[in-house]
């Protein structure tokens, strides 16, 4: 599928602010730019406004009693360094929960979601619509919102990477008349913001259903789905 105009470098940056995506270095220049830059902010607040409904879709997951103190014990005080790369070591020791994969999400969409500190956010014209996209455990596999005022799809997957690698996730639309349209690739354990042209846009409407297909790492070379159907959901109302 042809995915039309990327998003401009600005658009791009403010959603995985929002999102809690970036690396140290890129955070501290966006929140730099917020400072500076009161049209940057305005977007920053935005995103995070309309993506704090997703901490409701997944469930919280309590850590082992012993984590923190294991860390406690392991660190050098005031040593950011060293607190940062044993959190890292923790998530990769874990990134094989789903529960814990969702948990995660959860913590990142709720710190997005602090109150602004740089400018009032006007109230948004159009609703956003949300979907988590359910596959055979009690968890969802992927999540997903759509903003309809700037036509954006923001979809993360909670499948940990390299469960399957010989295999690629697709995402796909499903109209009233049955017929799938390809939205494009998701990767394992990533986030990803599509644009959604003509005539892509009036599909991602409140009802639509979603779904992700197992196909082979270039994606379906059909027009729609030729592997099974690992997850899929319905689009409603924030």
């Amino acid at each position: 599928m042809s995915q039309g105009h990327e998003l401009s470098p600005i658009e791009a940056l403010a959603a995985e602010h929002a999102l809690g995506v970036l690396t140290g270095p890129e955070r501290a220049q966006a929140e730099a730019r917020m400072a500076s830059d009161p049209a940057f902010a305005v977007l920053v607040e935005d995103w995070r406004a309309r993506l704090a409904p997703l901490a409701a879709e997944v469930a919280s997951v309590e850590p082992p009693a012993r984590l923190w103190p294991s860390i406690e014990r392991s660190l050098p005080a005031n040593d950011n360094g060293a607190v940062l790369r044993r959190l890292r070591f923790w998530r990769s020791a874990t990134v094989g929960s789903l529960g814990v994969a969702a948990a995660s999400l959860a913590a990142v969409v709720f710190l997005a979601a602090q109150p602004p500190r740089i400018v009032e956010r006007a109230a948004p014209a159009a609703p956003m619509l949300n979907a988590s996209l359910m596959g055979g455990a009690a968890q969802p596999m992927f999540v997903a919102a759509y903003d309809p005022m700037r036509k954006m799809l923001l979809v993360t997957s909670l499948v940990p990477p390299g469960a399957d690698p010989g295999h690629a996730h697709q995402l796909w639309v499903v109209t009233a008349d049955g017929r799938s349209h390809s939205l494009g690739m998701v990767q394992p354990g990533a986030s990803k913001v599509m644009p959604m042209p003509e005539p892509m846009a009036p599909m991602m409407a409140e009802g639509s259903a979603l779904m992700v297909s197992v196909e082979p790492p270039s994606g379906s070379p059909m027009p729609h789905p030729t592997g099974p159907v690992a997850a899929k959901g319905m689009l409603t109302r924030i």
